[in-house]
């Protein structure tokens, strides 16, 4: 028998997820095989396996990109069970071309 690994991810327009308006979010199963509607699940469940299972680790420290001064918040959310604990991540950068700069494949979608 398996623990299930099956969470919901969103990103979403705004400061925080309980007041920004989700732009989209897709499904993602990780065991007992990859699946959901995630574009790339079986790349997205092997970065949570290398961080047993806590988004907060795949954040990038670093972003390269030059990105514009504006300020127009954008929230990831991740919600569900990594092998049978419940998880919910959240984090919000200034605007979406911090966001693509800092985030991996979990959240390209």
């Amino acid at each position: 028998m398996y623990a299930p690994s099956a969470m919901v991810l969103a990103i979403s327009q705004g400061e925080n997820a309980a007041a920004a308006t989700v732009q989209r979010a897709v499904t993602l199963r990780c065991n007992p095989t990859p699946g959901g509607d995630h574009p790339d699940a079986r790349a997205a469940c092997a970065e949570l396996r290398g961080v047993n299972g806590r988004p907060a680790l795949l954040i990038k420290d670093s972003n390269k990109r030059l990105c514009p001064q504006i300020y127009d918040p954008v929230t990831v959310t991740v919600d569900g069970v990594w092998e049978g604990r419940r998880i919910s991540y959240e984090e919000t950068f200034a605007n979406r071309c911090l966001m693509e700069g800092k985030v991996t494949q979990l959240f390209e979608f």
